[in-house]
């Protein structure tokens, strides 16, 4: 048995998992869990990436020995250090309000259409494209000499190598999903600085050894490697599907639901665009051909807002309550900012004519069914999309612990659906290790290992199926 250290980190909070790999064997443990907790200050949101960084400190200290070290987490952002590899200010939140109309004003010169025809990236205000543009004025943007995606710059941290690792590049919207290269023409026409980037990295590849300063405060005896992973999460936990064959959708969930396919190669249509699909790459030269779903964000910002009340039975109460009586567009950018997400869920269902839930339980009924809805719509539009059939519906992240969502996915899609592992991005960023490292083969070989040894469900479609199909044509005809 090997053991791999695996840093997840996520919108809320963060982790330093440990797996253990041998033959016919993997194991997963969590070493140290610490808050994620943005900070809202008066030049807007940003993240506490110091704290962050302290946190994996103390997750790798409590790990105790490990063969190498792995580090996963969300896309978009970034920190951006100066000429001596000093960090110039705290990194900007993805929800910060700062892209709000930048992305008009990109593509009056690069037009929509054609920059989705170069990169394939979805639409979504917080883009890093966007993000640049919107910063280009900005004092640390004109000091700076580094930008690093938030997983590299913590590995750069711990070893004092830089770069920049593949599948989390392709979401800044300037890579081309056909060459996984930058997309040099896109750049230059919007004079984003791609010099600016450090080298690209792919899963699998060194990214150097612990610091001895690290090595002294965490209490590891070197030399400890640092493995590229597949550091966009997304990509780690579509790498721990756990699926045999090809004909399978995944749903990656968490904060937000990711659905759609796994491809050899990207769908760069026009109608592709218009259903805001987006192809992002990922282990192995495949592409994630997906939609962004807003997600158990949803939830959790109603949990946040009643006082974080026990769950379990909210979700009892939630599954007497009756199917399909109202529900919202879980892809609508007015859900993404913070706070009052119960009345603005309400206004919502008020505003379409729906029935207005009122209840803690309504609510969360209300939540859960669209998001099922919204699985749905995403899985059929990416087969037709791509003309890639599916038989099965893999649901991976913390979602597949939500029996009750796991359920009505599975009668909206009117397919099975597999529930787990709950720790996808963990388990997928160990595996990575590990092959890096020998102890295990290709992808396929990966899916086996994980269906043989990790806990799952199985879901069968049931309910009522028109009246799926009739929520879906009544949220159509309000959100086309």
């Amino acid at each position: 048995m090997r053991a791999y250290a695996a840093v997840d980190l996520g919108a809320s909070s963060g982790r330093v998992m440990v797996g253990r790999v041998g033959h016919d064997r993997l194991a997963l443990t969590e070493a140290h869990r610490f808050p994620n907790r943005p900070a809202r200050l008066p030049e807007g949101l940003r993240w506490d990436v110091l704290a962050l960084y302290a946190g994996v400190l103390d997750g790798l200290r409590a790990a105790g020995r490990v063969d190498s070290v792995g580090i996963d987490g969300w896309a978009v952002d970034y920190g951006l250090l100066d000429a001596d590899g000093a960090l110039l200010g705290n990194p900007v939140h993805y929800r910060d309000a700062r892209t709000e109309g930048v992305a008009r004003k990109v593509w009056a010169t690069v037009p929509a259409a054609e920059l989705y025809a170069a990169t394939g990236i979805q639409y979504a205000p917080f883009n890093t494209l966007y993000q640049l543009a919107a910063s280009r004025s900005s004092p640390q943007l004109s000091s700076a000499r580094r930008l690093l995606l938030i997983p590299d710059l913590l590995a750069y941290w711990l070893t004092g190598e830089q770069g920049t690792e593949l599948t989390n590049a392709s979401t800044t919207q300037l890579v081309d999903p056909r060459t996984h290269d930058w997309s040099y023409e896109v750049a230059a026409r919007l004079g984003v600085d791609l010099d600016l980037f450090a080298p690209l990295r792919r899963p699998g590849d060194p990214a150097g050894v612990l610091r001895p300063e690290v090595l002294r405060e965490t209490g590891l005896r070197g030399p400890v490697p640092v493995t590229t992973v597949a550091s966009h999460d997304t990509a780690s936990a579509v790498a721990a599907v756990p699926a045999s064959g090809e004909r399978f959708a995944y749903i990656c969930t968490g904060t937000w639901s990711l659905a759609g396919l796994e491809l050899d190669a990207p769908v760069l249509t026009e109608d592709s665009r218009a259903a805001n699909f987006t192809n992002e790459l990922g282990l192995d030269g495949t592409v994630r051909y997906l939609r962004n779903i807003m997600g158990l964000w949803l939830l959790q910002e109603c949990l946040r807002a009643w006082g974080d009340p026990d769950l379990d039975e909210l979700l009892r109460e939630a599954a007497e309550v009756p199917a399909l009586r109202s529900v919202i567009d879980a892809g609508d950018t007015a859900f993404l900012a913070p706070d009052r997400m119960p009345e603005r869920i309400a206004a919502a269902c008020e505003a379409s004519g729906q029935p207005v839930p009122g209840s803690r339980a309504e609510i969360t009924r209300c939540v859960l069914d669209s998001l099922a809805l919204a699985h749905r719509r995403a899985v059929a539009e990416a087969e037709r999309l791509a003309d890639h059939p599916v038989d099965v519906v893999h649901l991976v992240g913390g979602g597949a612990r939500n029996a009750l969502l796991c359920g009505l996915t599975a009668d909206a899609c009117g397919l099975p659906v597999v529930a787990g592992p709950a720790e996808a991005a963990a388990l997928g960023n160990v595996l990575v290790q590990a092959r890096a490292h020998g102890l295990v083969g290709d992808r396929a070989g990966m899916r086996a290992l994980l269906a043989r040894t990790q806990p799952l469900v199985r879901y069968e479609p049931g309910g009522d199926a028109a009246a799926w199909r009739a929520a879906e044509a009544r949220l159509t005809a309000v959100t086309p």
